[in-house]
């Protein structure tokens, strides 16, 4: 993208997710859904966005506010803010919307989206995907994709030196 000043129009509240998806499926584009807390961006990161983007015309990432992950995390964490988070995924060629949700999981922005295709890294089941019932049930699909191994905030946190 040659537009940085367009970055900041990615990141979207809900609301107007929904008005653009309808735009995109006006021009008969289809929708793939991925989320997380990508707290630090890492190669895995960039390889699972990357793999998502494929699935579909657009790709819409679901960010965890920083209440959500410090519910799932801990306190410690996330160690970047959630408008800090926002915007390194808003300027990725591969991200077309990124979208904070409160809750613990995505369900409601998915059922608000509802894509065409819901993507989840590999070190998930579709049984553990939530809103993987709702999508199917609408007639999308649920694509596990793998995960690129050796790759984890987690792990860049833990490591000493």
């Amino acid at each position: 993208m040659n537009r940085p000043d367009l970055i900041p129009s990615r990141i979207m509240d809900r609301a107007t997710a929904v008005r653009q998806v309808a735009a995109w499926r006006n021009k008969s584009g289809t929708i793939a859904f991925t989320n997380g807390v990508f707290d630090i961006l890492h190669e895995g990161h960039i390889y699972s966005l990357s793999q998502a983007a494929k699935e579909a015309t657009y790709l819409i990432v679901g960010l965890n506010s920083d209440a959500s992950v410090k519910r799932l995390k801990g306190e410690s964490r996330p160690v970047n803010g959630e408008q800090s988070r926002a915007l390194l995924l808003a300027s990725l060629v591969m991200v077309d919307a990124v979208v904070i949700f409160e809750e613990d999981t995505p369900l409601e922005l998915i059922k608000a989206i509802m894509p065409d295709v819901l993507v989840k890294g590999g070190d998930y089941t579709v049984e553990q995907v939530a809103g993987a019932k709702e999508v199917m049930a609408n007639g999308g699909q649920v694509v596990i994709n793998p995960i690129l191994e050796g790759f984890s905030t987690t792990a860049i946190l833990n490591r000493k030196g």
